[in-house]
């Protein structure tokens, strides 16, 4: 427990990467299981993960993310995306996987199958759009954690142009928005942000204990 409390306080918003260094495949492994592990509302995992390892696409985004030097020097961008059409055959695809792993009956599947598709049935695209964009935030706090267990540097991106994204990665051919960004790789030795302390509150301002 005392590491990854280290690791976190290790960890911080990167502001400038050092292009030269590469993620090692081993790490990138670990990030890619650990995105698939997310939970999820109702475990319908809405959400995909592009991950992008060439510089000159990189350099193109920089563009569409506000002058973000970070997206085009680091070594790999992970792009957030959520799925465009959460209906009832998707609904009735995540309970035929369950089926399948579990070997879950009809009769015990089906009542919670058909709750949800009424659910969703009922609420409009904008809805729809935020429930899963919340996912995508369960999913980049989870890689933050991650990251930060493994050595690895990343910074969090909110500000970004999604349909300018999506375009240039053909992201509405896959059925997908982009709604979030985090270049990840290694931190540069000049990054003058990398000493500073971190500014929190003191954490009997920020913890509420009932007993």
């Amino acid at each position: 427990m005392a590491d990854i409390i280290k690791d976190l306080e290790w960890r911080y918003a990167v502001k400038k990467f050092d292009p030269s260094k590469e993620i090692e495949e081993s790490k990138l492994e670990t990030i890619k299981k650990a995105f698939n592990l997310t939970a999820t509302s109702y475990g319908l995992q809405p959400i995909k993960m592009v991950i992008l390892n060439n510089k000159k696409l990189q350099e193109q985004l920089v563009q569409y993310s506000f002058g973000q030097q970070q997206v085009a020097q680091a070594s790999h961008l992970l792009v957030f995306c959520i799925e465009k059409n959460i209906d009832a055959e998707y609904i009735s695809g995540y309970f035929n996987k369950v089926k399948k792993v579990r070997g879950t009956s009809d009769s015990v599947l089906e009542p919670f199958k058909d709750a949800l598709v009424s659910e969703f049935s009922k609420m409009d695209s904008n809805e729809i759009h935020q429930w899963a964009t919340n996912q995508a935030y369960l999913a980049m706090g989870n890689l933050l954690t991650i990251c930060a267990a493994e050595q690895l540097d990343a910074c969090p991106m909110e500000g970004f142009l999604p349909e300018r994204y999506d375009e240039l990665l053909d992201l509405s051919s896959k059925g997908l928005s982009s709604v979030l960004v985090l270049p990840i790789g290694y931190r540069a030795e000049d990054d003058m942000f990398s000493g500073l302390k971190k500014v929190r509150r003191d954490i009997e301002n920020s913890i509420i204990y009932i007993s």
